[in-house]
């Protein structure tokens, strides 16, 4: 394997130094997400393009769209979603826009069980396979359009104790949020760029919700959700 960044350093120290360097410093100090990290070779997830920069703090082109396409979120990102879905061992997770399979393996390592969606069959075949080589048999992986039919394709397994989205939303669909079990909570990138939020959503009660928006980022879109007009008369 190519050194990470291009620095010498063995895959190990580079690890270590992204964990260091970049995910404690964003308040991820769960132990359980701090293990994983150490545990779930990042580097297994990335193109073979790009693993010389597996660690690195940038969003990883998927495909060849380049940074046009689907992206492997940053680290500190990934590791922060994980850690505020405040996952317990016996959830049941759903995420949308799986991309080459990595969050869906930090999310088996928190949880019962994963549903992973995936609207690139590229990327399902790829996140299947990546997932398969660990031996990852609680994560299933899915070609489907998630948003498609009012999220038809997410309600085979509902409803879910958290639902995490691979990429950002202008809003986060109500009938999505329907999913939830009681207690459940999903974790999304929302608003426009420049200015988007990590939103944290409980349910709370039958028609009820809590909304937490902890941490600011910016991220890819994710393919064929509604995109409400920013513009209000």
């Amino acid at each position: 394997m190519t050194s990470p960044a291009g620095l010498g350093l063995s895959p190990e120290q580079a690890r270590f130094n992204m964990i260091e360097q970049q995910i404690r410093p964003w308040e991820v100090l769960d132990g359980r997400v701090l293990d994983l990290l150490a545990r779930v070779h990042r580097e297994d997830y990335v193109p073979e393009a790009h693993k010389a920069l597996a660690f690195a703090d940038l969003e990883l082109p998927l495909t060849a769209q380049g940074t046009e396409g689907p992206c492997m979120l940053a680290p500190k990102v990934q590791a922060r979603l994980a850690q505020d879905l405040q996952l317990k061992p016996t959830d049941r997770v759903l995420e949308i826009g799986t991309g080459s399979g990595y969050m869906a393996a930090l999310l088996a390592g928190l949880s019962a069980s994963v549903l992973a969606l995936e609207i690139d069959p590229v990327l399902a075949g790829m996140a299947r396979a990546n997932l398969a080589r660990q031996g990852l048999t609680q994560v299933e992986v899915r070609e489907a359009d998630a948003a498609a039919q009012d999220f038809a394709a997410c309600r085979t397994g509902a409803p879910f104790d958290a639902i995490v989205l691979g990429g950002s939303v202008a809003e986060v669909p109500a009938s999505l949020l329907s999913l939830l079990a009681p207690g459940g909570r999903l974790a999304a990138i929302v608003g426009h760029d420049p200015v988007m939020r990590a939103t944290i959503i409980t349910r709370t009660g039958d028609a009820a919700f809590q909304t937490a928006q902890p941490w600011d980022t910016v991220a890819p879109r994710l393919r064929n959700f509604p995109a409400p007009s920013r513009f209000r008369f």
